[in-house]
């Protein structure tokens, strides 16, 4: 499938190429990380579908891993995965960095971008426990152990997360993470983190979320 998607388009063909999944909450941390930072518009965005059982051998010519999101077209060759993606895309603007650059701000955003890439991690475990492996090889006891994962880190960002912090790397990566977690069905986080599910509620709002909705299945 090599289906293109184009957002905030301006007329010129951009010279960068995000290799992007409608359905991945990686590359969509980064498409979102590049509307915060105003640099949507100099993005070719093509949806690529990959999987570890469905080698893409476009995907696989940028990344040896063979997974999305891809930066591909500038000057420093191709760029994965999507945080060293939205580190570079934090290099090509000149507003307020995402990604801070000294002291207690930017340690506190990398952590809530662990948090949020281990949610990631451990959702889409719970997922092959659940849904996408054989049923005959399923091991319930790691899916159960995946949803401690989840239900674990979401008491810890009840008790860790500012709502009144400036948007940063980490609340983007947080963000694209729980509307995917939701999008797939996951053990939620809603009604019992009442702080969590107000600061998601409202970032889901923002233009960034609003132009980069999620849609697909994962082809085994």
């Amino acid at each position: 499938m090599n289906e293109q998607i184009y957002l905030a388009r301006k007329g010129e063909k951009p010279d960068l190429t995000l290799f992007y999944q409608t359905h991945s909450p990686y590359a969509r941390k980064t498409l979102v990380f590049a509307h915060e930072a105003g640099l949507a518009d100099q993005l070719d965005v093509v949806h690529q579908e990959t999987s570890p059982t469905n080698r893409n051998e476009l995907v696989f010519s940028l990344n040896p891993l063979g997974k999305v999101p891809v930066l591909a077209g500038g000057s420093d060759g191709p760029i994965f995965d999507s945080n060293v993606i939205c580190e570079y895309l934090d290099m090509l603007h000149d507003g307020a960095k995402l990604i801070p650059e000294a002291g207690p701000a930017r340690w506190k955003a990398l952590r809530f971008q662990a948090a949020a890439q281990g949610l990631a991690d451990a959702g889409i475990a719970l997922r092959w426990e659940t849904v996408r492996r054989p049923e005959a090889l399923r091991y319930p006891p790691l899916g159960d152990g995946m949803s401690e994962k989840l239900l674990a880190t979401y008491d810890w960002l009840e008790g860790e997360l500012d709502p009144s912090a400036s948007i940063d790397v980490g609340q983007i990566a947080l963000a694209t993470t729980l509307d995917w977690l939701e999008f797939r069905d996951l053990p939620t986080f809603r009604p019992s983190r009442p702080k969590l599910t107000r600061w998601f509620d409202q970032f889901l709002a923002r233009p960034s979320m609003q132009a980069t909705p999620l849609s697909g299945e994962t082809v085994d």
